[in-house]
């Protein structure tokens, strides 16, 4: 039953509302412009986060070749 799902908290009356809500701000045509610039910011956030693992991988490695 549909109504059971939740997705992050919001029942499915909740969803709809904000997709017509969003649908209202920004109409059909910017939805897919908005789709694409948060998938990017997605992968970037991403990618620097695995930057800065990486970092702090080679200078744990650093630290511990120096004992």
């Amino acid at each position: 039953m549909v109504s059971n799902i939740l997705l992050f908290g919001f029942g499915p009356y909740e969803i709809v509302a904000i997709v017509l809500v969003v649908l209202l701000l920004f109409g059909g045509k910017k939805i897919p412009e908005l789709a694409r610039g948060l998938g990017k910011g997605i992968r970037e956030f991403n990618s620097a986060k695995a930057s800065i693992e990486e970092e702090i991988k080679e200078g744990i490695k650093k630290e511990d070749s120096k004992k």
